[in-house]
């Protein structure tokens, strides 16, 4: 299969598998910003390009467990990278690549500690779509149908970390001037959240 080929298969995969349904839309939107984040810095895009649209497989429904106390414990990184690791090269994705795949992976939330570039790029990403308006809109989708998150007061929390404890967490000066104008906006919208309902959200 060709390049592209592989590609669409990726796409195609992930858009029958993504639920709930808004859960698709942040693989196109992060590999878009991993790319532009690694403008003029040298990676292999289809590391990149495979490690952003499989990275967050195991946390779709019918992937990640039912019951609640499984989920509560689940790591869903190991559960994606073995499916990416089976996935891939039957849709022509290069084998040689299958272990820098799984490394991007294995290190893209802000508590890991990346090491190649590729990492790099998609975890600075995933940090700057959890600011901003796309970063609300991710939170306050999650309240009442996430068991976390059963009410609007149970994601203010989120929001209130992902302002005050990502920004810091980014490594390319690129991502933070990215994320400047988001971290802005989310607390303007968090300062406006807690003037309009004060102690009465719910």
């Amino acid at each position: 299969m060709t390049e592209a080929g592989w590609r669409a298969s990726v796409v195609e995969f992930i858009r029958a598998e993504a639920q709930p349904v808004d859960k698709f839309g942040h693989m196109p939107r992060l590999y878009a910003l991993s790319a532009q984040l690694g403008r003029d810095i040298d990676h292999d895009d289809d590391i990149l390009f495979a490690a952003a649209w499989m990275h967050d497989l195991g946390v779709f429904l019918g992937h990640r467990p039912l019951d609640p106390d499984q989920l509560a414990h689940w790591d869903h990184v190991p559960y994606t990278i073995a499916r990416a690791r089976d996935l891939l090269p039957p849709w022509g994705f290069p084998a040689a690549k299958l272990d820098a795949v799984a490394e991007v992976i294995r290190t893209h939330q802000p508590h890991d500690e990346p090491v190649l570039i590729e990492a790099i790029l998609l975890r600075d990403a995933d940090i700057l779509e959890q600011l901003g308006a796309i970063g609300a809109l991710r939170a306050l989708a999650k309240i009442g149908r996430d068991t976390r998150y059963p009410t609007f007061s149970s994601v203010l929390p989120v929001l209130r970390r992902a302002v005050d404890q990502l920004p810091g967490k980014l490594r390319l000066s690129r991502a933070r001037s990215l994320a400047e104008p988001r971290v802005a906006l989310l607390r303007t919208l968090i300062a406006s959240i807690e003037e309009e309902a004060g102690e009465s959200l719910q």
